[in-house]
């Protein structure tokens, strides 16, 4: 299941994917992983949430996350839940926000998370209205 945390910059989102974070490691019977762009979010994890900066593995754009995600998977089954802050900045990087892009992204997500019966949660910044009709159900609330 593919979920998205929505808004815009400074609404909290980060503060809200912790949260979620530190409640996935509390109830999980396999591993939490946390992916973020930098590593802002060191001090804020247990050690038992496995922290990846994405920086460290040069990946940029959807195919290349979206391929790293799945090697995640690939390589270890115990992965319950994935969190994934700064979802645009590493999608896009410093071009404009690709919306459709993003709606692809997470449509590809879901159907990868189905048949493996996983939770990935996405910060997403921007304001709800400007994303594709097709992903608003993906949209925490």
């Amino acid at each position: 299941m593919v979920s998205m945390i929505v808004g815009k910059r400074g609404s909290g989102k980060t503060k809200n994917l912790i949260d979620q974070v530190r409640n996935a490691a509390e109830r999980s019977d396999g591993n939490v992983v946390c992916i973020e762009k930098g590593k802002a979010l060191r001090f804020d994890l247990s050690y038992h949430i496995r922290l990846i900066d994405i920086e460290e593995y040069g990946i940029s754009g959807a195919d290349k996350y979206y391929g790293f995600m799945a090697g995640l998977l690939a390589g270890n089954y115990d992965i319950t839940d994935i969190f994934c802050d700064a979802t645009f900045k590493i999608l896009c990087g410093k071009q404009p926000k690709d919306f459709e892009m993003l709606a692809k992204f997470v449509e590809d997500l879901d159907t990868l998370t189905k048949s493996l019966k996983i939770n990935i949660i996405l910060t997403v910044s921007c304001d709800t209205d400007d994303l594709p009709e097709r992903v608003h159900g993906f949209i925490q609330k």
